[in-house]
């Protein structure tokens, strides 16, 4: 027998019949334990890790059989004869349909398990972005696909003629496309979505003007998923996407302004303001996000209550939230330390022919002011970088 072993296993085909054999027999073992695992809460531990024994055991025994067919070894006649017996039972429908269903099942945990193991940078990019966008795209559509495969083997199986029966599922499917026009629209403009890398999964978005705006949780050819700020979940479908502003494409940019009162010095204030910038920029806690050096636009507006100052950070993207909050704590800070004021708000009561003037100023007590004590450089609470709300956000 050991000679008659030797020489079939010089075939390439036998190699390739047991290779065959053992994925089937692997298939069927995942699928009985699948079964099994389902009947867990119904039955005892004891007799449910007895099953999966046994079970092992029966597949076990069996592709011993089929291989022994396959390799066609006469000399062993019980697995012989039983694999010859298992191979006819397998050219039957039902056991065709059972090795189909089982393949299928390899097949769809092999796609989540592969696509599992990718995992994209922490950092955030536009290569992270692509990763997490095309990771949950593709494994949909192969998830489809081998749904689709399935079924039309199966439907082989089992006698239906599957080139008519795709024959007339195109038809019904061109006399529902008619009236699937947004359906057909929304996987469209998907596709584009994806081909030309407009957004992904991560990116925080606004879309059409302002109406809905969030961080992308989920894309793919239909919809786009947003998670607001409060957490609800906006599920939009793609056609009806119009225009959208991407928060985190590329880089950020964080507009820094800061209101002075018309009595303060403006140039002290501009000092001020440069040098919370400078600091900001050359602290290595935050210093790595910024893209190039704060750039420092002056006075830009006159407005009814006081003087605007803007300075513009050119960051990394999703980082100008972060920033921007530490920034506003530092130059409250240093306007306190230079004794500059902020606009308070003020009013003018006429009584009489001799207008009142009523302003809200700070009172000058002889305790410590407790501002004095603030540290610029330090924060007592890191800002978080969860994204600020769009101001036209609809609710």
């Amino acid at each position: 027998m050991l000679d008659e072993l030797t020489f079939q296993l010089q075939k390439p085909q036998v190699w390739l019949g047991l290779g065959l054999t053992l994925l089937v027999a692997y298939a069927l073992y995942r699928f009985g334990r699948l079964l099994l695992c389902g009947l867990e809460r119904h039955m005892n531990r004891r007799w449910t890790v007895g099953l999966t024994w046994l079970w092992g055991l029966i597949v076990t025994v069996a592709w011993l059989a089929v291989a022994t067919h396959v390799a066609y070894l006469p000399s062993v006649p019980v697995l012989f004869d039983l694999g010859q017996d298992i191979m006819n039972g397998f050219r039957n429908s039902a056991g065709q349909v059972l090795v189909i269903v089982a393949l299928a099942l390899i097949a769809w945990n092999l796609i989540g398990s592969l696509s599992g193991r990718i995992v994209a940078e922490e950092e955030f990019n536009r290569r992270t972005v692509r990763v997490q966008t095309l990771k949950g795209v593709v494994e949909s559509t192969l998830k489809v696909v081998v749904v689709i495969i399935s079924l039309i083997a199966g439907l082989q199986a089992l006698g239906v003629n599957a080139s008519s029966l795709l024959a007339g599922v195109s038809v019904v499917g061109l006399a529902v496309g008619f009236g699937a026009q947004s359906l057909i629209k929304d996987v469209f403009t998907g596709f584009f979505i994806l081909l030309e890398d407009q957004y992904g999964v991560g990116d925080v978005i606004t879309v059409n003007t302002g109406q809905l705006s969030g961080s992308v949780e989920r894309l793919n050819l239909r919809v786009t998923v947003l998670r607001a700020l409060d957490g609800t979940v906006h599920i939009i479908p793609n056609g009806q996407i119009q225009t959208v502003s991407v928060s985190s494409k590329d880089w950020s940019r964080v507009v820094a302004t800061v209101d002075v009162t018309y009595a303060a010095n403006i140039d002290d204030a501009l000092r001020v303001l440069e040098r919370v910038s400078r600091e900001l920029y050359a602290d290595p806690e935050w210093g790595h996000f910024f893209l190039e050096e704060p750039e420092l636009q002056g006075v830009t507006q006159l407005g009814p209550d006081g003087v605007t100052l803007r300075a513009l950070f050119k960051v990394q993207p999703k980082s100008q939230y972060a920033l921007g909050r530490e920034f506003n704590r530092r130059i409250k800070i240093a306007l306190d330390q230079a004794g500059i004021e902020i606009p308070s708000p003020q009013r003018t009561l006429a009584g009489g022919k001799t207008p009142l003037e009523i302003r809200l100023t700070r009172g000058k007590g002889e305790s410590l002011d407790p501002r004095d004590t603030q540290e610029r450089t330090h924060a007592p609470v890191k800002p978080s970088l969860t994204r600020d709300p769009e101001e036209e956000e609809v609710t």
